[in-house]
């Protein structure tokens, strides 16, 4: 299959909220706290789309997973009980999920690929993600990926994994 990333629009949202809602879902089956308190929800999205910031990875029409890509733009990571591997430009991915209909292709991997292909086109060497402590999936995706684990930021009320890669 060829897929395309590509930024959203909000004619997307319908299909990104259910892919998020499905994901929210698994989280919650998986035993996991991360967003279970109304986070992400269809204003956050729109409001990614709004920015600039949101991005789908689509098959053909149907989009098969969604994320939300910013430059320099995350603040809760100026603090950090650890450190960063760099302290440059970065780009930081937040909301990543993965359609249900596409699990288990490999399509966080491939996600990843196109979020640093996007860090490099801007010139830019460093991706900084986080994750909660118990979002077992995201943690074997960023140890597949490469990613290094930093140390801990908070923000929404808890502490994170912060992970970092150089490109």
């Amino acid at each position: 299959m060829e897929y395309v990333f590509r930024k959203a629009t909000l004619n997307d949202l319908p299909q990104i909220w259910v892919i998020l809602q499905k994901a929210i879902l698994r989280r919650k089956e998986d035993g996991s706290n991360q967003w279970q308190d109304g986070y992400p929800n269809p204003t956050v999205i729109e409001n990614d789309i709004a920015k600039g910031a949101g991005f789908v990875m689509a098959d053909g029409d149907t989009i098969t997973g969604y994320c939300a890509i910013l430059i320099n733009d995350e603040p809760a990571y100026a603090e950090i009980k650890g450190k960063w591997l760099t302290n440059g430009d970065f780009v930081v991915f937040h909301r990543v999920a993965i359609s249900e209909d596409y699990l288990g292709k490999g399509l966080s991997g491939k996600m990843l690929n196109f979020i640093e292909d996007f860090a490099q086109k801007n010139n830019i060497h460093s991706v900084k993600a986080d994750t909660n402590f118990d979002n077992g999936a995201m943690k074997h995706v960023f140890e597949k990926a490469g990613y290094i684990y930093c140390g801990e930021v908070f923000f929404r009320g808890s502490s994170r994994l912060a992970f970092e890669k150089e490109l």
